[in-house]
């Protein structure tokens, strides 16, 4: 027969164990938006012209752009999705998993200060590319780590960074990483861009977001721009 103490005690494990499952819900990367946000800072991003271009995909897009953003060289990054099956997708499309893209980054940077080959150290030195559909408590194929190379050259630089990462046992578990012809890419709606900066007090953003740029801008600081990294 069960006391009063123990009854308490299972009240209390079941009571953590709720909330240790919901957590991942809670704080989310595809969590709607709230009042909080910015909605009134929301604008279309306008891209840049005359410069190099280059996709990645490592989780939320919301931290990806922001660290590529805080990289020198680097004018702008785009939120959107790429690698998938469907034209023209929504985020709510491909928040389920079923259209196959990756939320990604369209970077545009500017090869005479930052080359193609340090984007590629930006993008495995940003994430954990050893985790299959995941990045951080996102779950899903649109979470997954991918690079979408351009041309030869661009394919040789990623895989030859992946042996190169592999030799030195960088990571203790083996890349996932996929490498895949670019072929297209979507923007995403106009209130996903810049969101880290328009929304820095998102639960995500605070518990995720700034967190992750953090540690990069900590790793990488001969990378970062001069205003960043303070």
């Amino acid at each position: 027969m069960y006391t009063s103490g123990k009854i308490t005690t299972a009240v209390h494990y079941l009571s953590l164990t709720f909330l240790l499952l919901a957590l991942p819900a809670l704080i989310s990367c595809s969590a709607p938006t709230t009042g909080s946000d910015n909605a009134a800072g929301v604008a279309a991003v306008k891209k840049p012209e005359g410069l190099s271009k280059a996709y990645f995909a490592s989780g939320c897009f919301w931290c990806v752009e922001a660290i590529f953003e805080s990289v020198k060289g680097v004018e702008e990054a785009v939120s959107g999705y790429s690698g998938g099956q469907i034209n023209n997708p929504s985020y709510k499309q491909v928040s389920s998993g079923q259209t196959r893209h990756a939320e990604a980054v369209e970077v545009f940077y500017d090869p005479e200060v930052v080359s193609y080959a340090t984007l590629v150290k930006v993008f495995f030195g940003s994430h954990d590319p050893t985790t299959l559909n995941r990045q951080g408590p996102d779950r899903g194929p649109q979470y997954r780590s991918a690079v979408f190379y351009q041309n030869e050259e661009e394919k040789t630089i990623v895989e030859n960074y992946i042996k190169e990462l592999e030799a030195n046992n960088t990571f203790a578990n083996s890349i996932v990483t996929e490498v895949l012809p670019f072929k297209k890419f979507w923007d995403a709606e106009d209130y996903h861009q810049n969101y880290e900066r328009l929304n820095p007090n998102n639960s995500y953003i605070q518990a995720v977001s700034i967190p992750r740029l953090k540690r990069f801008q900590k790793k990488f600081p001969e990378l970062l721009k001069p205003t960043e990294g303070h």
